[in-house]
Parts: structure tokens; C-alpha cells; sequence
């Protein structure tokens, strides 16, 4: 073996891509995974820039690293402003920016030989950081947006969609070996292709996954006029009825401070027009609080908004200056203090909406795919609604069922976010991806 590596991944969901993919290179030079620092001769921190409580936890997972590994590399977003994290930790062994796939194995090579030739070994298919039934596709890197409170395009740079024909067959490759669940994903998903002129190639694609017989979900929907198209779609059963479109205010003087489109009414109409479509549709949305000049007027917009557009699920976190951000030269800082309690009176309102819109389902009839056993023995599942890891959950009871496989349940009750369920029968992949 070339030598011990231990590895964590902060951030996103694209975050994680990346990680599987490093980890997959790792392993073709011979270098062995291990799951604590202490037992490591390096270790890897693919890092969050996103906000300062992700840089604040980067730089303390980097320090706990440094503290019980000889070595630490430093990768991910916050690794685009290296004087950060050299001037919190300066004995890290080398710092690189995200995917920089080449630059992390170049650092790791030299600090420990691997066993093979990195120019010429094969790289295998990505290392599963999921179970194995569900993954996530990432078809772009970067951002082209411009949003004042965000520094993504700083540290990931423009975007760059990937060739249709290379995200299919990694799709193909995923199914193949196991998966039942892509979870499509980019900065802006609704972008791909857009900066190579072309229009309509994200619908070709979605077209193309949804004939592999698998459930499609998206996320990082941005709220373009072609996510119509996107629902048309949902409306046939070919792709999941699940949308998350990051809307961030309702206000529309907020919204242009934060350079976003939109305003309350437009997306009050489309939103209506998007569950005539499709009843049984989950919208998903996050919204930041106390954006610097924002109003109790500007806030009281928002909360009604929320109560007249009734998403499904809800997201929020209050505004955090970042270094870079165009945001931080707007006046108008609003005090944490108040930041905090508009943040608790806005997810106590939407605790309060999502426990009457999970009513909906009790009675119903909905298609689960199983995740895992639970403790106490019930099983832990998700319907077409919820997203791995930041949606609820479907509480299944049923004997002899297994992970990655899908189910038709009866929903018997619900709480504030998640369901209880009982299962009726198998599910052949090939059915429909909606409830009933």
C-alpha cells in the first residue's frame, strides 16, 4: 500500500461529488482509506466557503486534522482563498482549490510515493460517498450568475457544462451498478448548456435519464422561465414531482439588491400554475434573513409570502457577510439579534405550514424507496418529496424490505415534516414516479 489517507468532505452535494471522484484516483495509486485521522499518514479536507459559519467549520475540521495527522492537504471551496487557511493553519502541507483533482494528487504523491505510476494508472469508476441506491449527478461546474451575497463564481469559476453524451454514460454506469435514484445537480442546474449556446439540451438529457427507469429528482432549480417544461414532464411521470427553486426573498427591493429575479406576485402565479399542473408537486425553496437593508416591511412581505404560497419545504439561515461578497458594501446591516429572531419567527410559521400541508398525504397511496432500517426496526424511507438529507422522511412499517427498493405504501399519519406509512406492495421500476 502507498500509505493512509483519511478524508472529509464539507459543503454540498456537488462538494461530495468531487470527494467520490478524488477518492476514486486515491485508490487507483493504492493509497488505503481510513475512517479516523489518528490512523492516517495524510489527510484531506475538501473545505466549505459558502458562508462563514462553513468557513468557521472548515478551518476547525482542518485544525482537528492537523492536530492527530502529520500531513494535511487542504482542498474544496475555501480553497480558493489559500491565505485564509494558511494564515489560520500554516503547517498544512499544500492548499488547492476546488476540483482541482491534479494539484491534490500531485501534493499527495510527493508527501507519500504511491505505489503506481499516477500518469499512467487507471482512474476506476467513482467511489460511492451515498448508499449505493441513490447518487448524485453533477452535469456543470461553476456559476454564471451574479448574485451579491454569493462567491461561488469566484471560487468555482464561470460555468462548464459537461458533454451530454459523458453525463449519460456515467449515468448509465450508475444504474448499471446499482443505483434506483439520480439526483441531478449543478450550481444552476437549469443553466447546462447555456454558455455553449445551446437551448433545450437539459430537456434531451432529462428525457434521456428518465428512459433508464430510475427515479430523476433535480436540484438547484433556478427560477427560469424553462422550468415549465420541467413540470410538463413531471406532469407525465417522468420525472420526480419535486421542485426546488431557491428563491431566497419575496420582497422585490431585496431581491434586486440581492440581484435576483423575481418578485412575490410572479412567483405567487407560477406557483399556482405549476400544482394545476401537478397537484401532488413538492416545492422546496430557501430564503436568507436579514439581508443588509431589509425592512420589518421587507421582512412582513416575506412571511406573507410564505403564508399565501404554502412550499412544502423551507430552508433558511440568516445573512452572513463573506469575503468578496458585492453584498457586504450595501447598507443597511441588520443586528444579528434581530437576524436571530426573524429567522425562529420565520420557521416557526413555516413549521406551522408544512404540519398542515403533510396532512394532505394521510389516506393516500405513494410510491417509497427504502434507505435503511431505523432503530426500534421500523424502516426508513422517502417518498417523491424528499430529498436525501434535507427533506423528512417516510416512517415504513413492513417486514422483510430492502434498501433501494421501491414500495407502494398507505399513509397512516403525519407530523410536522415527516410521514408514517404502510407497506402495501412491490413496486416494479418500471411504473410511474408520482402518488396516487
Amino acid at each position: 500500500m502507498a500509505g493512509r489517507i483519511a478524508f472529509a468532505s464539507l459543503g454540498c452535494a456537488k462538494a461530495l461529488v468531487d470527494s467520490e471522484q478524488l477518492i476514486a484516483r486515491l485508490r487507483a495509486l493504492g493509497y488505503q482509506l481510513v475512517s479516523r485521522y489518528e490512523e492516517a499518514d495524510l489527510a484531506i479536507v475538501n473545505t466549505c466557503g459558502f458562508i462563514n459559519p462553513a468557513i468557521e467549520e472548515s478551518l476547525s475540521e482542518i485544525g482537528l486534522a492537523l492536530e492527530k495527522t502529520p500531513r494535511v492537504v487542504a482542498t474544496g471551496c475555501l480553497g480558493a482563498r489559500p491565505e485564509v487557511i494558511q494564515n489560520a493553519h500554516p503547517g498544512v502541507l499544500a492548499v488547492t482549490g476546488p476540483a482541482r483533482f491534479d494539484a491534490v494528487l500531485e501534493a499527495v504523491t510527493q508527501a507519500l510515493p504511491p505505489d503506481t505510476d499516477p500518469k499512467t494508472a487507471l482512474v476506476p469508476p467513482r467511489v460511492r460517498l451515498t448508499p449505493r441506491h441513490y447518487a448524485y449527478l453533477k452535469i456543470a461546474e461553476g456559476c454564471d450568475n451574479r448574485c451579491s451575497f454569493c462567491i461561488i463564481p469566484k471560487l468555482r469559476g464561470p460555468q462548464v457544462s459537461r458533454p451530454p453524451q459523458e453525463v449519460l454514460r456515467e449515468a448509465r454506469d450508475l444504474v448499471e451498478t446499482g443505483t434506483r435514484e439520480l439526483i441531478v445537480i449543478a450550481q444552476d442546474t437549469l443553466a447546462y448548456g447555456r454558455e455553449r449556446g445551446e437551448r433545450g439540451g437539459l430537456l434531451w438529457l432529462l428525457d434521456e435519464l428518465s428512459g433508464l427507469g430510475v427515479w430523476v429528482r433535480l436540484l438547484y432549480v433556478y427560477p427560469y422561465p424553462e422550468v415549465e417544461a420541467l413540470v410538463e414532464r413531471m406532469a407525465e411521470g417522468r420525472l420526480l414531482p419535486y421542485l426546488d427553486v431557491p428563491l431566497q426573498h419575496a420582497s422585490p427591493r431585496i431581491l434586486r439588491a440581492m440581484r435576483r429575479p423575481g418578485d412575490a406576485e410572479r412567483y405567487l402565479e407560477r406557483i399556482r400554475a405549476w400544482r394545476r399542473s401537478v397537484p401532488d408537486l413538492t416545492i422546496r425553496s430557501v430564503f436568507i434573513v436579514g439581508f443588509p437593508g431589509e425592512t420589518e416591511g421587507d421582512f412582513d412581505l416575506l412571511l406573507d409570502f410564505l403564508k399565501e404560497a404554502e412550499l412544502d419545504r423551507v430552508g433558511a439561515f440568516t445573512y452572513s457577510e463573506v469575503e468578496g461578497a458585492a453584498a457586504n458594501a450595501l447598507p443597511g446591516r441588520v443586528p444579528e439579534e434581530v437576524k436571530e429572531e426573524r429567522y425562529h419567527r420565520l420557521m416557526q410559521l413555516q413549521a406551522e405550514i408544512s404540519a398542515r400541508r403533510m396532512q394532505r398525504w394521510v389516506g393516500k397511496e405513494i410510491p417509497v424507496i427504502v434507505d435503511e432500517r431505523g432503530e426500534g426496526g421500523a424502516w426508513i424511507a422517502r417518498g417523491p418529496g424528499d430529498a436525501p438529507g434535507v427533506d423528512g422522511v417516510v416512517f415504513l412499517e413492513g417486514e422483510d424490505l430492502k434498501p433501494g427498493e421501491r414500495y407502494l405504501a398507505r399513509v397512516t399519519r403525519a407530523d410536522t415534516y415527516d410521514l408514517f406509512a404502510r407497506v402495501l406492495r412491490p413496486l416494479p421500476w418500471a411504473t410511474p414516479m408520482g402518488p396516487k
